[in-house]
């Protein structure tokens, strides 16, 4: 059993920052692909940036180089740095878990809102 808890979302005037943090209960967490992603009304849920077991990242080409994901499996925590946002950035951000074990497991968080102002 996995729980994921979003938190860090608020709303930021554009070129502002924002830190997000996602904080994972059980076991599995040092062993899961980590992700965040993000869906705004009318549009389909994207991934943003994700972080592997190993340490790689990779981002969407809309955030490269304003985004950084991270993580401390010491404290079972993802992060992702927001910075120089834009009005496009608003939605709803999620946190994502995968491990395979015989088969792929994914949990979601419930997520957390980014508003960006215009």
């Amino acid at each position: 059993q996995v729980q994921l808890v979003e938190s860090g979302g608020g709303l930021v005037q554009p070129g502002g920052s924002l830190r997000l943090s996602c904080a994972a209960s059980g076991s599995m967490f040092s062993i899961s692909d980590m992700g965040w992603y993000r869906q705004a009304p009318g549009k389909q849920r994207e991934l943003v940036a994700a972080i592997t077991s190993g340490g790689r990242t990779n981002y969407a080409d809309s955030v490269k180089g304003r985004f950084t994901i991270s993580r401390d499996n010491a404290k079972n925590t993802v992060y992702l740095q927001m910075n120089s946002l834009k009005p496009e950035d608003t939605a709803v951000y999620y946190c994502n878990a995968r491990y395979i074990w015989l088969v792929q497991r994914e949990y979601w968080g419930q997520g957390t809102q980014v508003t960006v102002s215009s």
